[in-house]
């Protein structure tokens, strides 16, 4: 579905994405893993749109996408989410919910004025969506709560509705787990295998929590100083001697380096 080839991004003389080139199949959930500072959220930013490269190319479905803009790539079914939650905090759940897809008739003025019926209609109808979604993530409870008051773990799971108010494609969740409790974690994962098994949503992610890319991901992409490193199941993965040496520093090469 994705394809990245040659991708750079340069921020003066740092080279956040070196050379980096990879694939993310159709119906897959792609892990991507990485000490900090790998270049992995630079990554997304650029496939996402949000970042223009210095050079290299990403395409969607055949179709290159390099440089268009999020709101561009939100219309094609392309859609991330962010480490920090970005929820309309004095929205509620179901308003946040409502406002996600575009092209509404009620935001325009002449629309609201001439065509009444056809708002309402059309607010409906995007409300039960809204509440069906809320019910699939179990979070119906929250329904008429402040986005603001939520949870950091509650608006991840927030963030991920979203997605589900519009026709997505893949969805790049960035550190989905971070500053989430492990009860609420397994659920969103739960979330997400369903929109993988039953709505074939193709999804990547970065993610820290290694038991977490394990019990979600196949494959797993490692990267490092801005390259790609390793690629394969997370077993293959833990057993790379490159990965121990990006992550631990006690790879072969420091074993190496200390016997000379």
């Amino acid at each position: 579905m994705i394809t990245v080839s040659d991708l750079h991004m340069h921020f003066g003389g740092i080279r956040a994405v070196d050379g980096t080139s990879l694939t993310i199949e159709r119906n897959s959930i792609t892990g991507l893993i990485g000490p900090n500072g790998a270049g992995k959220t630079t990554l997304f930013n650029v496939i996402a749109g949000v970042l223009e490269p210095t050079s290299g190319s990403v395409t969607l479905d055949d179709e290159d996408i390099t440089g268009l803009e999020p709101h561009q790539l939100f219309t094609k079914g392309l859609l991330r989410t962010f480490q920090i939650a970005h929820e309309f905090s004095t929205l509620t759940v179901l308003e946040n919910l409502m406002v996600v897809p575009g092209n509404q008739p009620g935001e325009r003025l002449w629309q609201a004025w001439f065509h009444g019926r056809e708002v309402q209609d059309f607010e409906g109808r995007i409300r039960q969506q809204a509440r069906e979604v809320i019910e699939f993530l179990e979070i119906t409870h929250l329904e008429n709560e402040l986005a603001g008051n939520l949870s950091g773990g509650q608006k991840k799971l927030l963030e991920l509705g979203r997605t589900m108010m519009v026709d997505a494609k893949i969805v790049f969740l960035d550190e989905v787990g971070a500053g989430v409790n492990r009860t609420l974690l397994k659920t969103i994962g739960s979330s997400i295998k369903r929109l993988h098994e039953e709505r074939g949503y193709t999804f990547c992610m970065i993610e820290h929590d290694m038991d977490f890319i394990g019990r979600m991901c196949d494959p797993v992409i490692c990267m490092a100083e801005g390259k790609l490193l390793a690629q394969g199941t997370i077993d293959e993965i833990k057993a790379n001697e490159e990965v121990i040496e990006a992550y631990l520093g006690t790879g072969r090469k420091h074993r190496a380096r200390n016997e000379a």
